[in-house]
């Protein structure tokens, strides 16, 4: 009776758990065959949305799918929430007068970004497009070329210091190439820069909370450079 009564417990106890995940899908999609590469080609080829990151979303989908812990991605809590946004803020508005002042006169980008021009003074775009920065790039570029990739590339090339520079410097290639069909040859050249700043960064700390809120802050920056008819007085600060 006591042996009966065990085995009942014991088959309502696993009938009380929930269904396990298919472990051959999850290895399948950690691993480097078909399925893995699929799946890793759909993240990053995941076409840009309005108030949809569906970068991130894919990001977010795959790790639960595969298994894999957030925090493998990037995912951890800061040890201190207000250092890191403070940080992220003034890094992010500071790398942008940078990039802006310094590094894209000398590679003799054009003072206005086209692209973003109708933006001047233009109140009723703004909050429209400053959603779309910190969702569309601040999360999901940095999910997916930062937290994502640099996951799939360590399992693939392992922890030793040249595997990380060269994790640095393909995340920051496959970055850069990803700016051209909207923003051209200067929206290349500027990517350039960013990617190996937070690349950099992200590898120092594997953390992604302060690169994306620093990724978030410098694209808030370029539009209030923008909207406020700044870009030509910044672009000559010292150079002319």
């Amino acid at each position: 009776m006591t042996s009966e009564a065990g085995r009942s417990d014991s088959a309502g106890a696993r009938g009380a758990e929930p269904a396990p995940r298919d472990d051959a899908l999850a290895t399948s999609l950690r691993g480097f065959g078909p399925v893995g590469i699929f799946a890793a080609l759909v993240v990053l080829l995941m076409p840009s949305a309005p108030f949809l990151p569906l970068r991130g979303i894919a990001v977010l989908v795959w790790a639960r799918l595969s298994g894999t812990p957030l925090r493998a991605l990037g995912f951890s809590r800061p040890r201190h929430w207000a250092l890191t946004i403070l940080g992220g803020i003034l890094f992010g508005v500071a790398f942008k007068l940078f990039m802006k002042s310094v590094v894209m006169p000398l590679f003799g980008a054009p003072v206005e970004n086209s692209e973003y021009h109708d933006l001047v003074g233009n109140a009723a775009a703004l909050p429209s497009v400053i959603a779309v920065m910190v969702l569309n790039a601040g999360f999901g570029e940095e999910a997916a070329f930062r937290g994502f990739l640099f996951e799939r590339l360590g399992r693939l090339l392992g922890p030793r210091p040249w595997a990380t520079v060269t994790i640095v410097l393909v995340t920051t290639a496959l970055f850069a190439l990803g700016h051209y069909v909207n923003l051209g040859l200067p929206g290349v050249e500027q990517a350039l820069f960013t990617g190996l700043a937070f690349g950099t960064i992200y590898a120092l700390t594997r953390r992604l909370w302060l690169v994306m809120i620093a990724h978030a802050v410098f694209d808030v920056t370029a539009i209030a450079i923008i909207y406020w008819g700044l870009e030509a007085r910044i672009a000559h600060l010292f150079f002319k």
